[in-house]
């Protein structure tokens, strides 16, 4: 008698069932090991695998994961800036799984903004610069914020004055200003930033700065910075003197 073995397509030798997460060590599935050992010693496929639940046909939910990280250079700051569209372009990923991919790691630059904002007395560039380089440095668009300061340089809030597209974003010096007065600041650092990463400051960045430093003379009011943030770093006006 000839064994049924024999009539195996090509196709199942080669490649025989996926196998489920399920049937892994329990101290290999991601839940349980998250369970077992903690947070920290999960890599960031098994984490994202958590959030996404499965995989698709060929793939577990930690090996989509891992071609997910793959197309982003194993860089979460790149994943970061995927759309629901583009996560949805792989085999597997519908878009509530995009959706909670994507909440995931808002929630994260949310966390870093925060913890960097415990440091509530600027003393340099770099101080206002960790404020909004988790907020700012990935977006597609540009932005412009205000950190406003009491006199001891002490954070009062931040507030964003407008949204722009990819090059430029529109500033009204009148509502900058009375965003100033309304919070009482005593002191004052404007941030927008680059989307395309060029961290240079344009005509239009500097006659800004210099017109909103005008007017902030004028009410006592002090002009201590204007940030120009992106992924690579960030430029201070103040340091490269052209607020002098």
């Amino acid at each position: 008698m000839v064994s049924l073995f024999y009539f195996m397509t090509t196709k199942e030798k080669i490649a025989p069932k996926l196998l489920n997460i399920k049937s892994w060590d329990v101290e290999d599935r991601p839940r349980e090991k998250l369970l077992l050992k903690g947070k920290e010693n999960l890599s960031n496929s098994e984490l994202i695998a958590i959030l996404i639940g499965s995989g698709n046909k060929e793939l577990s939910a930690v090996d989509l994961s891992k071609h997910i990280l793959q197309s982003s250079d194993n860089n979460l700051d790149e994943l970061g800036r995927l759309d629901i569209k583009s996560l949805m372009e792989f085999k597997g990923i519908g878009e509530a799984k995009a959706l909670s991919i994507i909440a995931a790691l808002e929630l994260g630059r949310r966390r870093q903004g925060q913890a960097s904002s415990k440091q509530t007395k600027i003393t340099s560039s770099r101080d206002a610069a960790i404020i909004f380089q988790a907020q700012l440095a990935d977006l597609p668009h540009e932005e412009m914020w205000l950190l406003l300061l009491n006199r001891g340089n002490k954070v009062i809030s931040k507030t964003k004055i407008s949204q722009g597209g990819i090059s430029g974003t529109v500033a009204d010096i009148k509502l900058i200003m009375k965003t100033i007065l309304d919070n009482r600041a005593s002191a004052v650092i404007l941030c927008h930033n680059h989307p395309s990463g060029n961290l240079k400051a344009s005509q239009a960045d500097i006659k800004l700065t210099r017109q909103i430093n005008e007017a902030c003379t004028i009410m006592d009011i002090q002009l201590l910075d204007h940030i120009i943030v992106a992924k690579t770093g960030y430029l201070s006006l103040s340091d490269e003197g052209i607020l002098k």
